[in-house]
C-alpha cells in the first residue's frame, strides 16, 4: 500500500485491526460507523497521539508511522490537521491570533496571502477582531477549520466537527466545508456516524465496525449496497450525481439529469449544468411492474432489478439506472405479490429526495 493505514491496536476488551486506504489522493474519506466502532482511535493513531501496538501510515510520500521499522513520527513533525467537536480555541486569543497559531506551527510555512485567502474562503472577515466566547458554535467551527489549513496540512482530520452543533449551526457550516474541500485539494479524513454529512460531503467511504473494516469504496457504490445497512447502521437507500437540466421558474422547479431521465425537485439555487449530490431513502422509493398514471408523485423512473436482500418481514431491492444504482425497501408481501426477480423490468415511483440536505417530495 503506497499511501495508506494499517493499524492494530488493543484498548482493554477492544481490539482495532483496520486497514484502508487514505491520501493517496485529494478528496474526502468518510470513517463511517456506530459509536464505539474505533473511528478516533483510527484519527488519533493517523495524527500521532497515541502510538498504535503494530501498523504502518504512509501520507503524502512520507511514512508516519512504521512499527516493524521502528518509525514513529512525533505528531508536531506529521503536518497533520486536526479538527475536533469542541474546536479547542484559545479562550484568550481573539480569531487572527488563533489563525495565526496554526500558521506560525507550519513546518512548512504557506505564503502570507495564503492567510487572507484562507479567511475569505471560510468567511471570517468580520470575526478577526472578536474572542471565540463571543461566537456560534458554526463560527468556531469555521474558524477551527481555517487554523487547520493553515498550518499547511498534508492532510486533515475532522473528528465529528458538527455533532455539537445544531441543525441550523448544522446548515451554516457545510457550504463552507463543501468549498474548502473543493478548493484546497487537501486528503480529509472525516469521521462520523451522520449518513447526512458523509452523503454531501465524500468521495469514498470506508465503514468501521467494532474495530474491524468491513467495507471501503466509493460512496455511490458503498450506500447502495445490500449487505451493509444492520451491523454498519447504515440506512438504506442511495447517494446520486445529478446534473442540473434546467429550471421551471412559473412553478419553481429544478429538473435533474440522472442516468438519462429526468428528476423534479423545488429549486435549486444552482445554475444548469451544475452537479448535485442527491440522497435517496430507500422507504421513500415505492415500485410499480407498470408505469403508474393519475399519482401526485412527480418522479417516476424506468429500473431493472439488481438484487433482493430479505430481512424479517421487509425486503432491500437494489435497482440499476443505467450506473447508478438506487434501493428501494418493500415488504415481503409485496416482494411476492409483485414476483420481483433481479433482471425484471420496474418503475421506481420516488416520493423524496434530499439535495444538499434539503428533502423535496
Amino acid at each position: 500500500m503506497s499511501a495508506g493505514v494499517q493499524l492494530r491496536h488493543r484498548l482493554g476488551a477492544f481490539a482495532l485491526d483496520a486497514t484502508f486506504s487514505f491520501g493517496a489522493t485529494p478528496g474526502v474519506t468518510a470513517l463511517f460507523g456506530p459509536s464505539g466502532a474505533g473511528k478516533t482511535t483510527v484519527l488519533n493513531a493517523i495524527a500521532g497521539l497515541i502510538r498504535p501496538d503494530a501498523g504502518r501510515i504512509e501520507l503524502g510520500g512520507t511514512v508516519l508511522l512504521d512499527t516493524a521499522k521502528n518509525v514513529f513520527l512525533p505528531a508536531r513533525e506529521r503536518r497533520i490537521g486536526v479538527v475536533f467537536q469542541d474546536s479547542r480555541l484559545f479562550p484568550h486569543m481573539n480569531v487572527h491570533a488563533n489563525l495565526l497559531y496554526g500558521w506560525n506551527r507550519a513546518t512548512e510555512k504557506p505564503k502570507q496571502d495564503r492567510i487572507d485567502a484562507v479567511i475569505v474562503l471560510l468567511g471570517l472577515e468580520p470575526f478577526l477582531a472578536r474572542r471565540p466566547r463571543t461566537l456560534s458554535g458554526g463560527e468556531k467551527g469555521r474558524v477551527a477549520l481555517a487554523r487547520a489549513v493553515l498550518m499547511n496540512p498534508r492532510a486533515l482530520l475532522l473528528d465529528e466537527p458538527l455533532a455539537a452543533l445544531d441543525t441550523a449551526r448544522k446548515a451554516e457550516i457545510l457550504p463552507y466545508l463543501e468549498r474548502l474541500v473543493r478548493e484546497t485539494k487537501i486528503p480529509m479524513l472525516y469521521v462520523s456516524h451522520s449518513l447526512d454529512e458523509v452523503a454531501r460531503l465524500a468521495d469514498r467511504m470506508v465503514v468501521l465496525d467494532k474495530g474491524r473494516v468491513v467495507a471501503e469504496g466509493s460512496i455511490f457504490d458503498m450506500t447502495a449496497r445490500l449487505d451493509l445497512t444492520a451491523g454498519a447502521h447504515l440506512m438504506p437507500g442511495a447517494v446520486l450525481e445529478a446534473v442540473i437540466k434546467g429550471h421551471d421558474e412559473a412553478h419553481g422547479l429544478t429538473e435533474l439529469s440522472l442516468a438519462g431521465e429526468s428528476l423534479v425537485v423545488p429549486k435549486i439555487a444552482k445554475a444548469s449544468g451544475e452537479k448535485v449530490r442527491i440522497r435517496i431513502d430507500a422507504e421513500d422509493v415505492m415500485l410499480a411492474l407498470a408505469r403508474p398514471e393519475g399519482i401526485s408523485a412527480n418522479n417516476i423512473l424506468p429500473a431493472t432489478v439488481a438484487a433482493i436482500r430479505e430481512n424479517g418481514a421487509s425486503a432491500d431491492v437494489q435497482l440499476l439506472l443505467k450506473e447508478s444504482r438506487l434501493v428501494a425497501r418493500i415488504t415481503r408481501r409485496s416482494l411476492e405479490r409483485l414476483s420481483l426477480k433481479p433482471g425484471a423490468a420496474i418503475y421506481a415511483v420516488i416520493k423524496s429526495v434530499t439535495v444538499g440536505g434539503r428533502e423535496h417530495g
